[in-house]
């Protein structure tokens, strides 16, 4: 039984790639680092049904010794690094601590693989956030990153480490460059998830408006749910490579809003506001990503439309409060 340590699997990606993994046979470990709001890290796991098959390893990305310790006890196959301060906002608000986990945290989990694995197969998630000032209209794997924020900074420096990593030490490290990627699952702080909890809470009476920010900006949006998929693609392969992952349709905020208001029939000009607390400093105005690569050497592509994804986390966010007003 092939065995597999996620960092970051209380998230929305670890618990989707969880999901995938124990169906296909995998011995499934997570990294769990320690909160005093234990009871609740697991809520997407629950809700997928498998918290009870994931095993839990207490450690942190930027505790170097945990992380031999955890590699020299599991002895992984496989190693999906998804954990990270991933909020852009909140990275201008505490740069230092998204350098901390989402760059050199990175870079310790590679390290601690050198020293304790080194068989281990190793993927790193890159962000489409490091492409920033897009260079390009559309976004290949040999398309110039520019990122805007230190999030994407951040990741940027653990994208090349994992480079590096495989160029110097012949590690088998891939990195997918992921496309912005949402589902029920999604952190509620997300500009998606916003939108479709706000249109629940508007459906139901439980609030009047939704107050956003720049509504112009697009993105490339696809599901969680696919992009795992692709993942796990990458460490499948003989060799390690870099993949961008996106659907190569890209829709504006103000689009996303209006498909999620459609939802349950209701007109998003009745019920938007643009609030300027909401800005971003540095906007990253386009992203539009070419997964050409991908769906060519790792046989992937989206399975799911963009109006169908919306339609699913609207209903998640109206039966979630609905429970809560019972």
């Amino acid at each position: 039984m092939p065995r597999a340590l996620i960092t970051g699997v209380t998230g929305q990606d670890g618990a989707y790639l969880s999901q995938l993994l124990l169906e296909k046979g995998y011995e499934v470990f997570g990294l769990l680092r320690r909160s005093a709001s234990a009871d609740v890290v697991g809520e997407r796991l629950r809700w997928l049904g498998i918290a009870d098959q994931v095993r839990m390893v207490d450690g942190n990305l930027t505790d170097l010794s945990v992380l031999i310790r955890a590699l020299q006890d599991i002895q992984p196959d496989e190693v999906y690094n998804l954990a990270a301060q991933s909020f852009v906002k909140t990275s201008w608000n505490q740069p230092l601590l998204t350098g901390q986990v989402t760059a050199m945290g990175a870079h310790n989990l590679l390290e601690a693989i050198r020293i304790a694995s080194p068989k281990a197969r190793f993927y790193q998630a890159s962000s489409s956030e490091m492409y920033g000032l897009i260079q390009e209209p559309v976004q290949s794997e040999r398309t110039p990153f520019y990122p805007r924020s230190p999030y994407g900074v951040a990741k940027l420096y653990a994208h090349w480490m994992t480079v590096n990593y495989r160029e110097s030490f012949g590690l088998h490290a891939s990195s997918g460059i992921l496309f912005n990627h949402e589902s029920p699952l999604r952190g509620i702080e997300f500009v998606t998830r916003k939108v479709t909890d706000g249109v629940a809470r508007i459906k139901l009476g439980l609030a009047q408006d939704l107050p956003m920010g720049n509504l112009e900006a697009t993105r490339d949006w696809g599901h969680a749910r696919d992009y795992v998929r692709a993942m796990w693609l990458m460490l499948q392969q003989e060799t390690p490579d870099d993949y961008v992952v996106a659907t190569g349709r890209t829709v504006s905020v103000r689009e996303f809003c209006r498909i999620a208001f459609d939802c349950v029939g209701l007109d998003y000009n009745e019920f938007v506001t643009v609030d300027e607390r909401f800005m971003r400093p540095a906007e990253v105005d386009v992203l539009l990503g070419d997964s050409t690569k991908a769906r060519q050497k790792l046989g992937w592509a989206p399975a799911t439309s963009l109006e169908t994804m919306i339609a699913e986390m609207v209903e998640a966010d109206l039966a979630r409060h609905r429970r809560r007003m019972m």
